[in-house]
């Protein structure tokens, strides 16, 4: 859909699924999770399709995952025992990180990293 986005045109769930190599319904399930979330929108009909709700460059990687997978590494509550708390807290280091870095991954930079090279001749 970011490679689209500056066509105006819209994404088709067929195409999509085959492109990514997801089952079609699954595509659906996560593309009504993107449209719930505010991500996507979608038009019906014959002429219908999927396309972003905003320019590619205002999308995170960080606003994806927390609309599909919730929290990014969140892990129980388990503190107990004479490490636990020094563990909880090594994980919300890392889980903080994870986050920090997802918010600067667009998904205009996601569209050119898996964009095919383009070769003249």
């Amino acid at each position: 859909m970011a490679r689209m986005h500056a066509k105006g045109e819209l994404a088709h769930i067929e195409a999509m699924a085959e492109e990514e190599a997801v089952p079609p319904n699954y595509m659906v399930q996560i593309l009504g999770e993107l449209r719930e979330g505010g991500l996507i929108t979608s038009r019906r009909g014959k002429q219908g399709g999927y396309k972003l709700a905003r320019q590619p460059e205002l999308i995170t990687l960080f606003d994806i995952v927390r609309l599909i997978d919730g929290a990014m590494l969140e892990f129980g509550s388990g503190k107990q025992g004479q490490s636990g708390r020094r563990v909880a807290a090594a994980w919300g280091e890392v889980r903080d990180a994870m986050e920090a870095q997802a918010r600067t991954i667009t998904l205009d930079k996601l569209a050119l990293s898996g964009a095919e090279p383009m070769y003249y001749i």
